[in-house]
């Protein structure tokens, strides 16, 4: 079997552990707007999550129209057309709101053992990417939870790196996992030596052996074969003490 040369990884519930929401969420949204926008509207998290989740469906229909099955929406914009005064605020400060108003439908952290994954896979060689459904505020979130590790956004190389926000489309479109294969072929990697590791079969695993990679499921709980959490995941490529095979 040919070495691992080139590691494609999802973010969320692979690279990210995602946890409950915080309890005092509803208490930290009024303060966000408070903070924001100098006023609180009469506006709770679970109404702007259906007008949001409204405004998501009536995008993917109309991108489903034009024949995209797997469309991304832009969140910046479903978030102005469901809260129009966020429309008078700086790009900056916007980006800003969105990223606090994340941070309260769930927690996040680095999942256990995957700082000293991503090492020892940088120091062996081994290129990484992400192909992520994602958006902007996404890569801020990892950013956050890498720098606990002693790690950067930087590992994961530019060009073997899918964030479906940037391209209008997501998982499990082929074309995302058509697009790094061109790019890893242009680096000389083969699809037999790339290892897809996702927590999802039909966004992550299948999707990526259409293109002829491997695939490693991610999983807390299961040991089994191509199958388990990030600590298992280096004993199969790195074995007790040696390279990546």
């Amino acid at each position: 079997m040919n070495p691992v040369r080139a590691i494609i990884f999802d973010v969320y519930k692979t690279l990210l552990d995602v946890g409950e929401a915080p309890s005092d969420a509803e208490k930290r949204w009024r303060n966000l707007l408070v903070q924001t926008l100098g006023s609180t509207l009469d506006v709770s998290l679970d109404e702007l999550a259906n007008r949001c989740a409204g405004i998501v469906r009536e995008d993917h229909n109309e991108a489903r129209g034009r024949g995209i099955n797997h469309s991304e929406v832009n969140w910046p914009t479903v978030m102005k057309r469901a809260l129009p005064i966020l429309d008078s605020l700086p790009e900056a400060r916007l980006a800003d709101f969105i990223f606090q108003h994340a941070q309260l439908s769930r927690t996040l952290k680095l999942m256990p053992s995957c700082g000293s994954l991503l090492r020892r896979c940088v120091q062996s060689g081994i290129l990484l990417g992400v192909a992520s459904n994602a958006q902007a505020y996404t890569l801020r979130e990892l950013k956050v939870a890498l720098k606990e590790a002693r790690l950067d956004l930087e590992i994961f190389q530019a060009d073997l790196t899918f964030w479906s926000f940037q391209n209008g489309f997501s998982k499990p479109d082929p074309y995302v996992f058509q697009i790094l294969r061109a790019r890893l072929l242009n680096r000389g990697i083969e699809a037999s030596e790339t290892l897809m590791v996702g927590d999802r079969e039909d966004n992550d695993l299948l999707p990526a052996g259409m293109v002829g990679w491997r695939g490693w499921q991610f999983s807390q709980r299961s040991e089994n074969a191509n199958c388990g959490n990030l600590k298992s995941l280096a004993r199969f490529l790195f074995g007790p003490n040696g390279p990546a095979r």
